[in-house]
């Protein structure tokens, strides 16, 4: 008996076969590709919210009852002003401030959030009390910010939007510069997440 091969149908219908097997192969390696790629994306989000969130807690859990003197040299400016419309967000004096190389330095720090190009932004001067010429190093904490709202309550618990409040006045009518909020109350509002809220108690 002679030896019978594939015929050329066959052989077409093995490669097709094949071809469709490699395409589905394909597509799902494809698919666990992207995936992986959209897990890590989301993952860094995710690590960039809470280290934001981290770093504003540090600054808040460490606020200092230092106030610092105003760049002019004329005045003293708050432990924490805010006055809701300007520039920057929030402006605090902090304490904890690591020194492992030994700088003489203190271990207080002046810090200062604000938004700029959709990005929170944090600065911190090399000085507790800078002058005008005195340039902050600044750090982009989160992109894609379309909003940020602080918030801050008193000792009366009611929560208002700048700091020091007006009552915050001493008896010889000066104003309370030392004067701490109980709590601080932080919103982003972001592309993709949407309003993300987290409140900090202060140190009293």
């Amino acid at each position: 008996m002679r030896a019978r091969g594939f015929t050329l149908i066959e052989l077409a219908v093995a490669i097709f076969i094949t071809a469709i097997l490699f395409a589905i192969g394909y597509g799902a390696v494809n698919q666990a590709v992207n995936s992986r790629g959209a897990l890590e994306e989301r993952q860094e989000r995710l690590l960039a919210v809470q280290t934001t969130m981290r770093v504003i807690a540090q600054d808040v859990n460490q606020l200092a009852m230092r106030p610092i003197r105003d760049p002019s040299g004329n005045d003293w400016l708050p432990v924490l002003r805010a006055t809701g419309d300007s520039q920057r967000l929030v402006e605090l004096t902090r304490g904890g401030w690591a020194n492992p190389a030994g700088v003489q330095r203190p271990a207080l720090q002046r810090v200062a959030y604000l938004l700029e190009d959709n990005k929170l932004r944090r600065e911190y001067w090399p000085v507790l009390d800078p002058l005008l010429s005195t340039q902050p190093i600044r750090r982009d904490l989160i992109t894609g910010v379309k909003s940020v709202k602080f918030r801050y309550m008193d000792v009366s618990r009611q929560w208002r939007d700048a700091w020091p409040p007006q009552t915050a006045v001493a008896n010889a009518g000066v104003l309370n510069r030392r004067l701490r909020p109980v709590a601080v109350e932080v919103t982003l509002d972001l592309d993709d997440w949407g309003k993300v809220t987290r409140i900090f108690e202060a140190p009293t």
